[in-house]
């Protein structure tokens, strides 16, 4: 339980009087006997030890099990799964807050997919066919339109790029997913098995490049990733990222139908752009101060 105001600055101004008083006796005790030279020296030596850096070690058994996991999602030519994704952000008093959503996706190589997301925000859903991609928001009814490549792994560069449209689980439906990873690997390693991720036997493998930091479930059986848990090395809150992946179906039929919506087709158009806003652009001042003649544009980057 939080206590009240008054009772916390009690303890905080306690907690300064007994600083200063123990500042007050180390002044009047007498100093400390100062380590030898070879003391000294060996009381350094464990901290430069602690900081040596680790070479990379890319272990064969966690590589075997990032490939079988690799090989199992490429060779379905269709797959449905449930993705919870949870993430921190910074709240006010510090510790982070956690948000979850929740994705129901279908795909079907090499140009079809489905998203429709719930969670702690807005509902979205986002259809792609091969020839155009659709974000519908559809408690607001409205939705973004556009031309799109002819393969998934295409269509996903392009909705981030143009609208700033990411699924976490992307690497999870890209035509080789060992491939997306295996540029920058710095680390990997084997830590075990586990029996409590996603109902069954998991080997349990982490992975790193530069950049992130990543442990992953995957099922002993079946290959299939259960959970991914990431944390990203530039972030100074090193605030963490999981996925858990369940309700897998591969090779499924999938009605044709399923890549569409009439009721996204009919909702209020918006462009198909990034949802943060850009900077105003910077107008050219003319002579002391003065704004550009009329007719004359300024310089645009």
């Amino acid at each position: 339980m939080m206590q009240s105001n008054s009772h916390r600055w009690t303890r905080v101004l306690a907690l300064a009087v007994l600083l200063v008083a123990a500042g007050a006796r180390a002044q009047d005790a007498p100093p400390a006997a100062q380590p030898t030279p070879r003391a000294a020296k060996r009381a350094k030596s464990p901290k430069k030890a602690a900081v040596t850096a680790l070479e990379p070690v890319l272990e064969p058994k966690a590589i075997d099990l990032l490939k079988a996991a690799s090989a199992r999602l490429a060779a379905a030519r269709s797959m449905r799964f449930t993705a919870v994704v949870s993430y921190e952000n910074p709240s006010l008093l510090g510790p982070p807050l956690v948000y979850t959503t929740k994705s129901e996706v279908t795909m079907q190589r090499p140009d079809k997919l489905l998203v429709v997301t719930s969670g702690d925000g807005p509902a979205s859903e986002f259809y792609y066919d091969g020839k155009t991609m659709m974000a519908f928001a559809p408690a607001e009814n409205l939705v973004a339109v556009a031309d799109a490549p002819p393969t998934i792994d295409a269509a996903l560069k392009a909705a981030y790029d143009s609208a700033a449209i990411y699924f976490p689980f992307s690497d999870v439906i890209v035509a080789d997913p060992y491939q997306d990873i295996a540029p920058g690997l710095k680390r990997a390693f084997y830590i075990g098995q586990s029996q409590v991720v996603g109902g069954t036997t998991t080997d349990m493998v982490a992975y790193a490049d530069d950049g992130v930091f990543v442990q992953i479930w995957i099922g002993a059986e079946d290959k299939l990733p259960r959970r991914l848990r990431a944390i990203y090395r530039h972030d100074p809150a090193q605030l963490r990222h999981q996925m858990d992946l369940s309700d897998w179906q591969l090779d499924l039929a999938v009605p044709a139908d399923a890549f569409g919506s009439s009721r996204a087709q009919g909702a209020n158009r918006i462009g198909f752009a990034r949802p943060d806003p850009m900077p105003p652009p910077k107008a050219k001042a003319g002579a002391k101060g003065k704004a550009p003649a009329k007719g004359k544009a300024s310089k645009q980057q």
